[in-house]
């Protein structure tokens, strides 16, 4: 978290894209909160996503850049699903500081059938699987990864799962995504994403009280060990589930005036806004690295037309090679 804290005011207010890390010490709670928009409009309009599909993905994206931005290192922060659903795979990289790409991958007949029969939750879109957090810290370093089962619950629900089994800290997450249809400045429609999340966490001085109820041990367990919630956290936690998904998204709430709504009782705190930008790590000497590596009978069988071209998943763009200039390495 930044080093430099005030008041609500006393900052100009961050808008669209940018990260604000908060604190409510009368609650002993940190957190960020964030509203995306032109970075989530780029992220998405690359891609024919169809709508269902398009809400996923960008609710992953406020998730991720939610957890990369806390990160104090130089390296990526990557959360990915794997799953059997009709949207197997959803990929966001966020490199620290500030640099987040992600694509979606799906299997178009299958969302067409679950959009018809209106199976469209992001549960039914993504079916039973895994969903990851990735740190990687670069080559001197061990990737740490932590793994979480798509169990059917929502995203907002497997991120609290996650920071509770790998960093038993409490933590309640909310995402929502909406479209916005007005005009540009020429009077014609358009089209507009937008995205918000708040992540919130219990952090007492006094580790002890952040205890959690145990998990429920299955037949037979009938919960005498089970530890109360503390509570500050149990307030903490009731304001952050009456936030409505609108709020998380409209422009006119803003993330400042959100947090005043929410914890100005408390004496809510916020810290200096960290941008984020939608930038992709994929470059023509990266890929020319990796054809470079393939045998001679790979590169026969990628030219056409005499060349090899290479479209980035996340970024659409397309990288061509000559032949020669492949072999010659």
């Amino acid at each position: 978290m930044a080093d430099t804290a005030a008041a609500l005011g006393e900052f100009d207010f961050a808008g669209d894209d940018h990260v604000v890390p908060f604190q409510v010490e009368g609650l002993d709670v940190r957190g960020r909160a964030v509203q995306l928009g032109a970075i989530l409009d780029a992220i998405l309009g690359r891609h024919d996503y169809p709508l269902p599909v398009a809400r996923l993905l960008a609710e992953t994206v406020v998730l991720t850049v939610l957890i990369g931005t806390s990160l104090k290192f130089e390296g990526k922060f990557t959360v990915q699903t794997k799953s059997d659903g009709p949207v197997d795979l959803l990929v966001v990289d966020f490199s620290t500081p500030e640099d987040v790409r992600a694509y979606a991958r799906f299997d178009e007949e299958a969302v067409a059938d679950a959009i018809e029969a209106g199976r469209t939750a992001p549960q039914q879109l993504l079916g039973s699987g895994v969903l990851a957090f990735t740190i990687d810290q670069g080559r001197f370093s061990q990737p740490y990864q932590g793994i979480v089962a798509l169990d059917g619950a929502s995203l907002e629900e497997i991120a609290g799962t996650y920071f509770r089994q790998s960093e038993q800290i409490p933590t309640r997450v909310r995402l929502g995504v909406a479209e916005l249809f007005d005009r540009d400045p020429d009077g014609k429609p358009r089209h507009r994403w937008r995205a918000g999340g708040v992540l919130a966490q219990f952090l007492p001085e006094a580790p002890d009280r952040m205890r959690q109820p145990d998990l429920h041990g299955g037949d037979g367990d009938d919960g005498a060990h089970s530890h109360a919630e503390d509570d500050a956290w149990m307030e903490a936690r009731s304001l952050i589930e009456t936030i409505d998904a609108d709020e998380l998204t409209d422009p006119q709430v803003g993330t400042e005036r959100l947090l005043y709504r929410l914890f100005h009782e408390r004496g809510v705190r916020v810290y200096k806004p960290q941008a984020v930008y939608d930038r992709c790590s994929c470059s023509r000497d990266k890929i020319k690295g990796v054809l470079q590596g393939f045998t001679a009978d790979e590169i026969a069988h990628s030219v056409e037309d005499d060349a090899i071209s290479v479209t980035c998943e996340f970024c659409s763009t397309t990288y061509r090679y000559d032949v020669a200039e492949i072999e010659s390495a």
